[in-house]
C-alpha cells in the first residue's frame, strides 16, 4: 500500500468516526446527499457477492406467518436500488427503534454519509432475509395497496363556498358508544349541538372530508379570518366507533359501476349528484382530528405513522404489526399496471385494513399524483423481513 493511499483511508476513517460521534450526539439524521455523491458515482464497481442462506437457520413464526430464510439472490432488485431514499427512512424509525433494532442505530446513522456500495454490503454482513408465508402455507403472494396524505384547501370560519365541517373530538365520545353515525351527524340536531364548538376548518366538497378520513390525515392550506394562509396537519385523533364501510364496495354491490377506483367514484359521483348523502351515507364512520403546526422541516415527510415516526414518501409501509413488528426493515417486491417496485421499505404504520402476512399498504407520499396512484394501486405483493444475524424473534 503506497503512502498517500494510506494517507487517503486513514484521513476518511477519521473523518467517518467524527461524523458517527457527532450523529449521535444530535440524534438527527444528516441532510441527504446529492444523488451523485449517495449513489456511490465515480467509485470502482465490482460484482456484488450474495452470500448462500445458512442452512442451520430455522424458519420463524411471528404471529399469522412464518419467516423462511432465504438467500439474498432470491430478492428481486437488490443490486440495484437506490438505498440511500431507504436510508432516510430508517432514521426515522432510529427515532423509535425496538429492541431488536436498537443496538444497529448507530452503524446506521454513521452509513447514512456513505455509499450505497457500502450501505449494501452493510446489509449483507449484518443482516439475514427470511421470505414472509402464511403460517397456514399456500401462495406466497399477497397484497399491495398504497395511501396518501390529501393536500386540500379551507377556511378556519364557513362560507358560501366552505361549508362542509371537519372536527375535533367531541367531549362525550367516550360516553357514547358508537357515537352519532355519519348520517345522524349530518341530520340530528343532538349531534351538531354536540359538535358545536369543535370545528377545526370548513371544506368545500364533502367528499374531499370523506377522503380525508379514510386516509387519515391531510396537508391543510387554511385561510384564517384576517385573510392569511397557514398549512397545517390535520392528523388522526379516534372516530365515532362505527366500523368502516366501503362505498366503491357498495357501488359495485349495487351494479352502480364497475371501476370501484376513487377515480372511478368520482365520475360516477358527477353524474348522480343528486345522490351524494346517499353514497356517502353508506359509511357511517366518521374520523375526528388534530392540528398540528407543519414546518417546513416536517412538510418534507409524511404524518406520524403507528410506529410514532414521520413517514417518508416511497420508503414507508402499513403492515399488520402480528406479522411484521414496527421498524423492521423489508425487502418488497410488486409488479403490476400501476407501478413496477423492488425497494428497501420499514414497517412504520398499520390500518385496519391491513392484517394478514402478506399485505402491505404503501405510503405514496401527498399531491395529485400520489392520490392518483393510492386511488388505483392493489396488485400482487412478496415481502421479505430483513432480521439482524445473531438474534432471536
Amino acid at each position: 500500500m503506497t503512502a498517500p493511499l494510506l494517507l487517503r483511508r486513514t484521513l476518511a476513517a477519521w473523518l467517518t468516526a467524527v461524523l458517527a460521534l457527532v450523529l449521535a450526539a444530535c440524534g438527527t439524521a444528516p441532510a441527504p446527499l446529492d444523488a451523485a455523491a449517495s449513489s456511490g458515482a465515480g467509485q470502482p464497481s465490482a460484482p456484488l457477492a450474495l452470500p448462500d442462506v445458512a442452512t442451520s437457520l430455522d424458519a420463524i413464526v411471528r404471529g399469522n406467518s412464518r419467516w423462511q430464510p432465504v438467500a439474498w439472490s432470491e430478492l428481486p432488485g437488490f443490486d440495484s436500488d437506490t438505498l440511500f431514499e431507504a436510508w432516510n427512512a430508517w432514521l426515522k424509525s432510529c427515532e423509535r427503534p425496538g429492541p431488536v433494532f436498537a443496538s444497529l442505530c448507530q452503524e446506521v446513522r454513521r452509513l447514512s454519509i456513505g455509499s450505497q456500495a457500502e450501505q449494501r454490503q452493510w446489509l449483507l454482513d449484518r443482516l439475514q432475509p427470511y421470505r414472509v408465508e402464511p403460517l397456514q402455507g399456500g401462495t406466497t403472494s399477497g397484497l399491495l395497496t398504497a395511501y396518501f396524505e390529501p393536500e386540500l384547501q379551507a377556511q378556519r370560519l364557513p362560507g358560501p363556498d366552505f361549508t362542509v365541517p371537519l372536527y375535533q373530538l367531541p367531549a362525550n365520545l367516550k360516553a357514547r358508544q358508537p357515537w352519532f353515525s355519519r348520517q345522524e351527524i349530518d341530520t340530528l340536531a343532538t349531534a351538531k349541538e354536540a359538535l358545536r364548538g369543535r370545528e377545526i376548518v370548513y371544506l368545500s366538497d364533502p367528499v374531499q372530508a370523506m377522503v380525508l378520513q379514510i386516509q387519515g390525515s391531510g396537508r391543510v392550506r387554511v385561510t384564517e379570518p384576517d385573510g392569511s394562509v397557514r398549512l397545517i396537519r390535520l392528523a388522526y385523533a379516534g372516530h365515532n366507533g362505527h366500523p368502516y364501510q366501503s362505498i366503491g364496495r357498495w357501488l359495485l354491490d349495487q351494479r352502480e359501476l364497475r371501476d370501484a377506483t376513487w377515480p372511478g367514484i368520482r365520475a360516477w359521483l358527477r353524474q348522480n349528484p343528486q345522490r351524494v348523502n346517499e353514497l356517502l351515507w353508506r359509511n357511517p364512520r366518521v374520523v375526528f382530528f388534530k392540528e398540528e403546526r407543519l414546518s417546513e422541516f416536517d412538510a418534507a415527510f409524511g404524518p406520524r405513522g403507528a410506529q410514532g415516526v414521520p413517514l417518508t414518501p416511497g420508503r414507508s409501509i402499513a403492515v399488520d404489526p402480528q406479522s411484521i413488528p414496527y421498524g423492521t426493515p423489508v425487502w418488497l417486491a410488486s409488479e403490476g399496471p400501476q407501478i413496477t417496485l423492488q425497494r428497501l421499505v420499514l414497517a412504520q404504520d398499520t390500518g385496519s385494513a391491513i392484517r394478514g402476512a402478506v399485505r402491505a399498504d404503501y405510503f405514496a407520499g401527498w399531491g395529485e399524483a400520489a392520490g392518483e396512484l393510492a386511488g388505483r394501486l392493489k396488485q400482487p405483493l412478496r415481502l421479505w423481513v430483513l432480521w439482524p444475524k445473531g438474534r432471536a424473534y
